[in-house]
């Protein structure tokens, strides 16, 4: 069986893939301390607790956060007995082509997020994934990569509203009722969650004015269903599209 591990900066995935579906997802906080006997501990323990029993045979990696990388290698190598794959390292193919700046590093993640999209959907397509940063990823009609933008996230973005003006509280980001708001959190979060969908119409609308033609705008990431609520914003909701990027391009190499 396959385990699938995606490294954000606030969080990281565990999902097993036994060839047709999504066995379990465990999710903890990133920590680049955290060793390879803590990882395993945290791991089947809660493995134990689902009652859940899998032999795993291969590991592939998407991780944003350098540091991270070699423990979970080691974690990989010292209990499953395997060399994980690494997407962005030499040694792991991509399935689709990268068109972009020559020297130009693109993020694990928005890189398994094109090759899930244009498995899932085709070409033609804005990804958008809420995560400590908003990303929007293009993908051409032949599914390669090719750019896309990235904004601050959306509690990122309340965090150092709440930290650089001492009047104001942290709260929580939600869809308000009125766009007016009649108190100060109402306030925030009006200008946190219509701002947002502002930004994300304006992106998405400038790409698809640029690239002059239709696309399909995919969702994913945390606060994703959030900002799918009472918006038109999104054609396509995808919950796991990341670990289904990494089970794409893990059989894209077991193949060749």
């Amino acid at each position: 069986m396959l385990l699938a591990i995606d490294c954000g900066n606030t969080n990281t995935v565990f999902s097993i893939w036994d060839g047709e579906r999504f066995l379990c997802t465990l999710r903890t906080s990133t920590e680049h301390q955290r060793t390879a006997d803590q990882y395993f501990v945290w791991y089947s323990t809660l493995l134990r607790h689902y009652r859940i029993e899998v032999e795993i045979s291969d590991v592939i990696i998407s991780s944003t956060v350098p540091r991270v990388v070699f423990n979970l290698r080691v974690f990989a190598d010292r209990y499953f007995n395997c060399r994980p794959l690494v997407v962005g390292k030499p040694e792991c193919r991509l399935p689709v082509e990268v068109r972009v700046d020559a020297g130009t590093q693109v993020g694990p993640d928005r890189l398994v997020n094109t090759v899930a999209g244009f498995d899932l959907h085709g070409g033609d397509l804005i990804v958008v994934d809420f995560g400590t940063a908003t990303t929007f990823d293009v993908v051409d009609t032949d599914g390669a990569y090719i750019g896309g933008a990235i904004a601050p996230g959306v509690n990122l973005s309340l965090q150092a509203l709440h930290e650089a003006a001492a009047a104001l509280p942290h709260v929580d980001v939600t869809r308000p009722e009125k766009v007016i708001g009649t108190n100060t959190v109402a306030c925030m979060q009006s200008g946190v969650f219509w701002g947002y969908v502002g930004l994300i119409n304006g992106i998405c609308e400038r790409i698809k004015a640029e690239r002059g033609r239709a696309m399909m705008v995919i969702a994913t990431g945390g606060l994703a269903p959030l900002f799918q609520q009472g918006t038109d914003m999104f054609d396509m909701f995808e919950d796991e599209l990341t670990m289904h990027g990494l089970t794409v391009i893990h059989d894209y190499n077991k193949e060749g």
